[in-house]
C-alpha cells in the first residue's frame, strides 16, 4: 500500500471559530483517502498555539519552553481529529517511530521535541516511509513570490524548485510560533530525501482531495 503524509495546520483545523460540520467533511476525506493508501497525519498548533506562545514570551519564557507549549497545543488538536476518525490511533504518538509502530490505515500526531516544526515531523515521517507524496495543507492557496495576506497583488507559484526555497528562507529553525508556508528544517529533508512535496489550502477540501490523490490540484508544487 503507498504512504501519504499530510501535514496540516492548526488554522486549517481551528480558525477563529469552531467549525463542527467542517471537522466532519476534513476526517471523512481522510478516510476516503485511507482506503487506499496509508495515511500519516500531522496537525499542526495555528493561532491558538501562536496566542499562548505570544504571552509565554510577554512572561520571560524561554524559547524551548515556548516551543512546549505549542507542541502541547497541536496534540490537543491531533486528538480531536483522531476522534472523529474512529479508525486512527486513540494514543497520540510523541515520536515519528512511535507512529510507525501503528499498524493501522491512519495515524495522526502533533509535534514531537522543541525546535521541531509540525512540518518537520511531517518531512522526517515522509522520509522514512518512502511516501508517494507529502502535502502541506495550510490557509493560502500555495507558495507566493509575497505574503498573500498583505499584498494584494502576490503571485501564485505553481512550481518553485526547493533550491530556490532554501535560498530565500534557509533551513535553520528560528523562534516559536512563527507562521510561513513552510518551517525551514523541513525544507532541508526534502531536499534531502527528494521528497515529492506539494502545498495547497486545506480549507478548500476538493483541491485538497487531488493533492492527496496525485491530481492536478490549485496548489504549488515543490520541484525536487
Amino acid at each position: 500500500m503507498r504512504t501519504v503524509v499530510v501535514s496540516i495546520g492548526g488554522s486549517v483545523v481551528l480558525s477563529d471559530e469552531a467549525d463542527a460540520l467542517f471537522l466532519k467533511k476534513l476526517t471523512a476525506l481522510f478516510k476516503k483517502i485511507s482506503k487506499e493508501n496509508k495515511l500519516f497525519v500531522i496537525v499542526g498548533g495555528g493561532k491558538i498555539a501562536r496566542r499562548y506562545i505570544q504571552l509565554g514570551r510577554e512572561l520571560g519564557f524561554d524559547e524551548d519552553t515556548l516551543d512546549q507549549i505549542g507542541i502541547d497545543v497541536t496534540r490537543v488538536n491531533a486528538r480531536i481529529i483522531t476522534n472523529l476518525l474512529g479508525v486512527s490511533n486513540k494514543e497520540i504518538p510523541h515520536t515519528t517511530n512511535d507512529a510507525l509502530k501503528y499498524d493501522l490505515p491512519i495515524v495522526v500526531m502533533g509535534g514531537t521535541d522543541p525546535k521541531h516544526s509540525t512540518d518537520q515531523v511531517g518531512a522526517e515521517l515522509a522520509e522514512k516511509t518512502n511516501v508517494v507524496r507529502f502535502v502541506n495543507a495550510t490557509n493560502v492557496d500555495g507558495i507566493y513570490d509575497k505574503d498573500p495576506n498583505k499584498f494584494s497583488d502576490a503571485k501564485q507559484l505553481r512550481e518553485v524548485s526547493i533550491d530556490h526555497l532554501i535560498a530565500q528562507y534557509g533551513t535553520t529553525w528560528g523562534a516559536a510560533g512563527k507562521n510561513i508556508f513552510m518551517d525551514e528544517p523541513a525544507l532541508e529533508i526534502i531536499k534531502r530525501a527528494k521528497i515529492p512535496t506539494f502545498i495547497v489550502n486545506g480549507k478548500r477540501l476538493d483541491q485538497l482531495e487531488k493533492a492527496l490523490l496525485g491530481q492536478p490540484f490549485d496548489g504549488t508544487t515543490i520541484l525536487v
